[in-house]
């Protein structure tokens, strides 16, 4: 499985699009809210993908719940994750039951439409950052670690593979990593005694699957944002937490990425630095130029490698059949709940 997702332009494949997703660079799609209109065109195009690739190739899509949830229509609305624990009057033990439940609506649903991953959950606090706030469960770190480790139960219940985000924190900066570049000027205690402590504990008790490092800058620990920094991905992530899951970097696109250079200088060091997949979105020209710097032959051997396809052959999804899946009895108090949630 390649070391590149890419995303589409529109409600189904082109012929540009098609050769692309053959390339052995390739290893998976993201999609986003033009790539839908109802669930009979989704289907159709998920299973135009998959042909396309001729091989096992992930698709994912951004779908947290609230005001980052790509599919509506036939879709449940899942809830914000910062509504659940008020809904619950602050009872951390009931708002634990729900992100179970939530968890599992939200994985269950997508499953059913052959899509392997949410980026999910969002392990921020939601401190001061407008980009994070309600998509984060909490602002307290010993909260956001038991309700994210809930809802990655039911994600798991389902059989679905969960991708925190965003490492080690983008909770606590104001900027926008997609408009800017967001720097951390917190000294270690702060970071680490906080933001970071989330990913510390559900990584040490191995609950997360794949993490997305933040186009953030810390400068007391590295002058690089987390996801270009060997630092945090080798060193912290493979080293001394032991994290032997996915590394997603975060959309290379985004601003927060431009210190890194064009794209292909981009994908070099998000690579290198550690991660074994990059995303590519909204940008057709940049994600030729990163489809050519991985085909050429100084690069493809020494960047597309065994061990990052072994783990991303691990987030492929388990199948859900759409019509038990809406007959059953979870399926339909899950839905109650989110509308309970959602008011």
């Amino acid at each position: 499985m390649g070391p590149l997702m890419l995303d589409i332009q529109g409600l189904s494949l082109s012929t540009q699009e098609q050769a692309q997703l053959a390339m052995p660079a390739v290893g998976g799609v993201i999609l986003f809210r033009r790539n839908f209109s109802d669930t009979m065109q989704l289907a159709q195009l998920i299973k135009t993908i998959r042909a396309a690739a001729g091989r096992p190739l992930l698709i994912g899509v951004d779908h947290e719940g609230g005001r980052v949830q790509r599919f509506k229509d036939g879709f449940t609305h899942i809830p914000a994750m910062g509504k659940i624990l008020p809904f619950c009057g602050g009872n951390v033990l009931l708002a634990k039951t729900h992100c179970v439940e939530l968890g599992w609506l939200m994985a269950s649903e997508l499953l059913a439409m052959d899509i392997d991953i949410s980026f999910a959950p969002v392990l921020d606090l939601d401190i001061c950052s407008t980009v994070i706030g309600d998509r984060s469960f909490a602002s307290d770190a010993a909260q956001v670690e038991e309700l994210a480790s809930a809802f990655i139960s039911g994600m798991g219940d389902a059989g679905m593979a969960c991708t925190g985000k965003h490492f080690p924190g983008h909770g606590s900066v104001v900027a926008d990593s997609h408009i800017d570049l967001p720097v951390d000027n917190r000294n270690k205690e702060a970071i680490a005694s906080v933001d970071k402590a989330v990913f510390d504990a559900l990584i040490g008790d191995d609950k997360v699957d794949a993490l997305m490092p933040a186009h953030v800058i810390y400068p007391a620990f590295c002058d690089k944002p987390a996801g270009f920094s060997p630092y945090w991905l080798q060193t912290i992530l493979r080293q001394e937490l032991a994290f032997d899951g996915v590394i997603f970097s975060d959309d290379l696109g985004m601003e927060g990425a431009s210190v890194a250079g064009n794209f292909a200088q981009r994908t070099k060091a998000a690579l290198t630095a550690g991660c074994d997949m990059v995303l590519v979105c909204n940008n057709p020209d940049g994600a030729a130029a990163v489809l050519d710097y991985l085909s050429s032959d100084n690069v493809s051997d020494g960047l597309v490698n065994s061990l990052s396809s072994a783990r991303l052959t691990k987030m492929l999804g388990k199948a859900v059949d759409d019509a038990t899946l809406k007959s059953s009895a979870r399926w339909q108090g899950a839905v109650e709940l989110a509308q309970a949630i959602n008011g």
